[in-house]
């Protein structure tokens, strides 16, 4: 019989560590867990709650609603024009008056999707241009910026003591006459 301190594990393994160990330990090399042990529904004891998956973070970002609204709108467009285009070969082949109708929408549908996927790109591209551009100045920017700050800041500050000492008189005297 385990103790609390080694069904828990160390308070510094992860939750998927601790649910790997208990796998290990419950689970024989078949895969398939043994009857009768602790933790069973035998004997009237709750089978122990096994994690199903460990959530991992995303490799990439969610793509912003407006892109994403307009690439679902481009796919199912998409399908409806494969799907059109099946039913006209279809129709051609049976030599159905359908055929006709069904190539024209067709290629009307074709030219609708490009559409579609284009309005995806460009949609992309100006959600990138109003809100994805992350402006990070290099160090070096960043330096140059700052001297020129100084450098602007020393300048304001000459200038301001050159406007006290003409409004005192001109004479640069430290003290009254």
């Amino acid at each position: 019989m385990m103790g609390t301190a080694e069904r828990r594990g160390a308070p510094g393994q992860s939750v998927a560590e601790r649910s790997a160990a208990r796998w290990e330990r419950e689970v024989p090399e078949g895969g398939i867990p043994a009857r009768g042990r602790e933790g069973d529904a035998v004997g009237g004891q709750r089978e122990p709650y096994r994690q199903l998956w460990v959530e991992e973070p995303a490799k990439r970002r969610r793509m912003p609603d407006p892109v994403r609204t307009a690439a679902v709108r481009a796919v199912l467009i998409i399908s409806v024009t494969l799907i059109q285009a099946t039913v006209a070969f279809l129709c051609t082949m049976a030599g159905s008056w359908l055929a006709f109708p069904m190539v024209i929408s067709s290629v009307v549908s074709t030219v609708v999707a490009t559409w579609a996927v284009v309005d995806v790109w460009v949609t992309r591209q100006a959600w990138n241009q109003r809100y994805g551009v992350v402006s990070e100045p290099s160090s070096t920017a960043r330096a140059l910026r700052r001297e020129r700050r100084l450098s602007r800041r020393e300048e304001r500050t000459a200038l301001r003591e050159q406007k006290r000492i003409r409004r005192r008189g001109g004479t640069g005297q430290l003290s009254h006459p």
